[in-house]
């Protein structure tokens, strides 16, 4: 038995010092093996690109500001003024004379009207409480048409002798102060006549002008043989610039002649109705009213 041991114990050095002794060339073979290519990786996809963010509007406008090159209008009204002959010249100054005028009589007569309707509540609020009609007249503007029709009334009321004594009174008195009412609205409607005018006959005016440019247009086209747009830009643009302006001219001056109207149409229901007052207390106290200076 103890021989048997030994035997199985030697037996496992032996095979501990094979084990041992093959271990470290195994791994120096391993060690020396070939290496393997390396296998190409698969080339990764690409992250997606993030969207810019977006250009502020006021970028966007600098930039094209920037970029924008400012072109001069060859068509233009300087242009058309420049190269209009005569008649052209002459069609556009109207234009510009009737647009002119039309401005100037609206606003004017906005300002008397607005100027009548403050000086018809200072006469509605003093002049019946005055203690006499001559002395509620002096109480009011020189320029007052209420005071004027007021003169007029005790004027009529200090001259009806003589001849005017045969007609009756309150004819005399009714006559007297319906003709200055009848000049205080002859001096309301001063300049509506124009805007009338101007309303009917600027759009013909431009017609004018765009048959003018018009005839230029074929002029041009029969010169060069061939209707090229530069040819007959010029030409029929002056033709609807003046279209236009005809068209710029007339619309205010008719809305502004209806309008006007419309406010001279109160202006005077106001006046007619003082009048109407005054006649009643001229005739119920006629000797109230001072004779009229000689």
């Amino acid at each position: 038995m103890p021989k048997m041991n030994r035997l199985a114990a030697l037996a496992t050095v032996v095979l501990f010092a094979l084990a041992s002794a093959m271990v470290p060339h195994a791994v120096q073979a391993q060690a020396q093996q070939p290496t393997a290519p390396p296998v190409p990786a698969t080339p990764a996809t690409p992250p997606p690109t993030a969207t810019p963010p977006a250009t502020p509007p006021t970028a966007k406008a600098a930039e094209s500001g920037r970029s924008t090159e400012i072109v001069d209008n060859p068509y233009g009204l300087e242009a058309m003024w420049k190269g209009g002959d005569i008649v052209a010249r002459i069609t556009l100054g109207i234009l510009v004379v009737m647009s002119m005028g039309t401005w100037y009589i609206i606003i004017t007569k906005v300002y008397e009207q607005s100027k009548m309707n403050a000086q018809a509540r200072k006469a509605e609020k003093t002049f019946w409480r005055a203690p006499s009609v001559r002395q509620g007249a002096e109480g009011l503007k020189s320029s007052s048409p209420f005071r004027f029709i007021a003169e007029s009334g005790l004027e009529a009321s200090g001259t009806h002798t003589g001849l005017l004594g045969n007609v009756d009174l309150n004819t005399w008195i009714s006559m007297s102060i319906q003709r200055a009412i009848d000049n205080v609205q002859s001096r309301m409607q001063d300049g509506l006549a124009f805007l009338a005018t101007v309303g009917s006959t600027a759009p013909f005016v431009g017609l004018f002008g765009t048959v003018w440019g018009i005839y230029h247009a074929l002029t041009a086209i029969g010169i060069a043989g061939q209707a090229s747009i530069d040819k007959v830009a010029g030409p029929v643009g002056e033709a609807l610039i003046m279209t236009a302006l005809g068209l710029a001219v007339a619309v205010p001056a008719v809305l502004g002649y209806n309008w006007l109207i419309r406010r001279n149409k109160t202006a005077m229901d106001r006046v007619r109705g003082f009048g109407a007052d005054l006649h009643a207390v001229l005739l119920s106290a006629p000797k109230s009213a001072t004779p009229a200076r000689a």
